[in-house]
């Protein structure tokens, strides 16, 4: 159970891994593109995705954030 993906949405992979690091966030994969996502303010934490796909994501993850956090804390219980 190190890295579950929790989405998919049109090919985008949203992923909380095991032995993480603060902020809470969560990866995003798309393509050739990484980006990492801080959970409370959706703010882009590392790397990028392009814009089309990025905006998919922050629209689903905005009203998931609780869900977001209850596994990155599941996963990081350390944290």
């Amino acid at each position: 159970m190190s890295m579950p993906t929790l989405k998919i949405i049109d090919s985008i992979k949203i992923d909380v891994y095991s032995r993480e690091h603060p902020p809470p966030h969560f990866h995003v994969i798309y393509a050739e593109y990484e980006e990492l996502i801080v959970i409370e303010t959706l703010e882009t934490y590392a790397g990028k995705l392009p814009s089309v796909q990025r905006k998919k994501v922050v629209d689903w993850a905005l009203d998931k954030r609780d869900y977001l956090l209850q596994n990155f804390i599941l996963l990081n219980p350390r944290l």
